[in-house]
Formats: structure tokens, C-alpha cells, sequence
């Protein structure tokens, strides 16, 4: 299993449903005061987010710290 994939693969998806709770939780507000869980179902996938983002934004320098040769991206 290639953990990399599939954590890029999770936070495509967690990015997909925060923002899904993001336009939930505008409908539910332009509609009045919403219930506390619509207003706080936004902070789970955002911790999730936070996670998963951290993560693939280290794994450039930890494969450097690997030894991998640092292309820049541009071969």
C-alpha cells in the first residue's frame, strides 16, 4: 500500500467535504440561527486537513533528508 497515494487521495477528499460544510453552514445561516452542530461539523474536517496538509508538505524535505536528489521540480 503506498501510504503517500492514499494520504493525497484523503485530503483531496477531506477538501471536498469541508467544503460542502462550508456552503452548509452559509444556507444555514442566510436561513437563521443554526444549530451549534452545523456551525462546529466545519472544525473536523478542517483538524483532519491541517493533518493530512502538514504531511504531504513535509514529504518533499524528508526525501531530501532521505538522500533522493532535490529536482526542483522543473525536469
Amino acid at each position: 500500500m503506498d501510504w503517500n497515494r492514499t494520504i493525497r487521495q484523503v485530503h483531496r477528499w477531506l477538501s471536498i467535504i469541508f467544503t460542502a460544510t462550508v456552503v452548509a453552514n452559509f444556507v444555514a445561516m442566510a436561513l437563521g440561527e443554526p444549530p451549534s452542530w452545523v456551525v462546529y461539523s466545519l472544525l473536523l474536517p478542517l483538524f483532519l486537513l491541517l493533518f493530512t496538509g502538514l504531511y504531504l508538505f513535509a514529504l518533499p524535505y524528508a526525501a531530501i533528508g532521505r538522500g533522493a536528489r532535490r529536482t526542483g521540480g522543473y525536469e
